[in-house]
């Protein structure tokens, strides 16, 4: 254990999702399936962070990442979107306005 206070106490196991933080993830998931962006997604829980990857086909790499990083809540926040270039879209505490990144890309224009 690290005697550093800067440093954020040692989780006794991986971080993952609670339900009232999958809901709207789940939420925003099935908005953009029903649209046919999306197929397929994966929750990962790891040491530092739990991830939620979606993907336009199995197999392929990741075209969203929704990451949850427990250790800089009190710094940009826990919450991030990340694109599928390693780009960060958005970053907040909050996860709703995190997650409203994907309301910009709701609509399509269609000739």
């Amino acid at each position: 254990m690290s005697m550093n206070p800067h440093e954020p106490p040692s989780t006794a196991g991986p971080v993952f999702f609670d339900r009232r933080e999958l809901d709207p993830i789940l939420r925003v998931y099935g908005r953009m399936v029903a649209q046919g962006e999306w197929r397929d997604y994966a929750i990962v829980g790891h040491k530092d962070f739990a991830e939620f990857a979606v993907f336009r086909r199995s197999g392929d790499a990741p075209l969203y990442r929704i990451e949850k990083r427990p250790a800089l809540q009190s710094r940009q926040g826990q919450w991030a979107v990340i694109g599928e270039g390693g780009q960060i879209l958005r970053r907040g505490r909050e996860l709703a306005l995190v997650l409203r990144v994907f309301d910009a890309r709701r609509f399509q224009v269609i000739d």
